[in-house]
C-alpha cells in the first residue's frame, strides 16, 4: 500500500498564526529530531507553516570550532513581526475604529453578542467599508483589541448536540409531543409556542416566571408566577390570553415538558389555545427554542437569587431585550419585526397591540 503526501496536514488549522506555545512545542520537537513534517502533523499545521518557522527562527552558533544551527522561538516571532510590520497590507483595525466603537457600545451597553452586531450592521448597510466578519471580531478580541474580554463573551465554547432520548412517559397529562404535526416542526407556521418555568431559587414558596417562546419568530412572553401550581400558572395564562382578540390565532399550540406547574394546560384547550402538546420525560431539547432563551435569561436572573430583589420593569427589560436582539436565524431581524409580520398576515395586528407593546401583566 503506498501512501501521498502534499504539502498539507489533515485538519490544519487553517488562517491562524503561530502562537508563543506552538513555537515552544516547535523548538521541543525539533530538538528531539522530529522532521517539518512530524511536527506540522503533531500541531496540525500545514507543513510548509513549520519549514518558514523553522528557517526565520533558526540561528548559526560557534560551538568549538563547529557552527551549528540551532531554533529559538523568540528569534522566529521576532522575524515575523519584523515582517508582518513591512507587509503592504495594512492592519484593517486601523480603518474600522468607529465601526469597532459601535461594536463596543452595542456589546457592552446593549448586550449584544457579536454574531447579532455584525450580521445587523451588514443587514442595515452600517459601516461599508469598515465591517469586519464575525470570525474578524472574535481575533481581535483574543489580541485585546477593541476592549472586550474573552470571558465575557457568551456561549463561545462549542457544544455538542444532544442525544435524542425517548423515554415512556408515564404520567400522561395530554397529548404526547409525537402527535404533533410535522408543519410545527419545520416552522413554518406561526403560532406555536413552546413553555416552560425559570425558578432562580429552589423554593415552592419562591416567586418564578412563565417563559413563552413563539417558535417561528422566536418572540419571547416572560410573565410573573407568584407560586409554582397548576392551577396557577392557568389563572396567570388566562389572564393575558383574556386581553388577546381571538387567542387561538396566535396560540395554535403550546409545547410543555412534563412538570407539575403544567399538568392543568388541557384546560386551557379549544377556549384559550389551539393544542397542548408535551414532551417526553427528560428531554428539554424537544423544547429547544424555549431553553436557549433561558439561558439568554439567566444572564439577568442568576440561579439562587430571588425574584424578590428584582422590580417588575426588570423582567419587561429582559423581554423587550430579548425581542430586539438581531437573530441570526432570522437573518439578522428581531423576532419583534417578524411576530408583527406574521400577526399582519392574519389581520390581527390591530386587534392586538398591546402584546406587540409587550403590555403583559407581570
Amino acid at each position: 500500500m503506498t501512501m501521498e503526501y502534499n504539502n498539507t496536514t489533515a485538519n490544519s488549522r487553517k488562517n491562524k498564526h503561530l502562537n508563543d506555545f506552538e513555537r515552544g512545542q516547535i523548538q521541543l520537537l525539533h530538538n528531539k529530531g522530529y522532521s517539518a513534517y512530524k511536527i506540522a502533523k503533531e500541531l496540525r499545521r500545514a507543513s510548509n507553516t513549520i519549514r518558514n518557522e523553522l528557517k526565520r527562527g533558526t540561528v548559526t552558533q560557534i560551538k568549538g570550532i563547529h557552527d551549528v544551527q540551532v531554533y529559538y522561538p523568540d528569534t522566529g516571532k521576532l522575524v515575523y513581526e519584523k515582517n508582518r510590520k513591512n507587509c503592504k497590507k495594512k492592519f484593517k483595525a486601523l480603518k474600522c475604529s468607529k465601526y469597532l466603537d459601535f461594536v463596543k457600545q452595542k456589546f457592552n451597553e446593549e448586550k449584544w453578542s457579536l454574531d447579532a452586531i455584525c450580521g445587523y450592521a451588514k443587514l442595515n448597510k452600517l459601516y461599508e467599508g469598515q465591517r469586519v466578519c464575525t470570525k474578524t471580531l472574535y481575533n481581535y478580541v483574543d489580541i485585546g483589541l477593541i476592549g472586550i474580554k474573552s470571558i465575557d463573551l457568551p456561549l463561545r465554547v462549542k457544544r455538542k448536540p444532544a442525544k435524542k432520548r425517548v423515554k415512556e412517559n408515564k404520567r400522561k397529562l395530554g397529548k404526547s409531543i409525537e402527535e404533533r404535526p410535522q408543519e410545527i416542526e419545520t416552522r413554518k407556521t406561526f403560532g406555536n409556542w413552546e413553555i416552560d418555568t425559570v425558578i432562580p431559587k429552589k423554593n415552592k414558596e419562591e416567586a418564578s416566571l412563565i417563559t413563552i417562546t413563539e417558535r417561528k419568530s422566536r418572540m419571547e412572553l416572560i410573565l410573573k408566577l407568584n407560586r409554582r401550581k397548576a392551577s396557577i400558572v392557568n389563572e396567570t395564562l388566562k389572564n393575558t390570553l383574556n386581553r388577546l382578540k381571538e387567542p387561538q390565532k396566535i396560540f395554535r399550540s403550546i409545547t410543555s415538558d412534563n412538570g407539575l406547574e403544567f399538568a392543568k394546560l388541557c384546560e386551557l384547550e379549544k377556549t384559550y389555545i389551539g393544542n397542548i402538546y408535551y414532551c417526553h420525560p427528560n428531554n428539554p431539547q424537544e423544547r429547544g427554542t424555549n431553553e436557549k432563551h433561558n439561558s439568554l435569561i439567566r444572564r439577568f436572573l442568576p440561579k439562587g437569587k430571588s425574584l424578590n430583589d428584582y422590580e417588575e420593569e426588570h423582567y419587561i427589560k429582559i423581554m423587550n431585550w430579548m425581542n430586539n436582539l438581531p437573530r441570526k436565524i432570522l437573518n439578522y431581524r428581531t423576532p419583534i419585526e417578524v411576530f408583527i409580520e406574521e400577526l399582519n398576515n392574519l389581520g390581527l395586528l390591530d386587534d392586538n397591540e398591546e402584546l406587540v407593546q409587550f403590555d403583559i401583566a407581570i
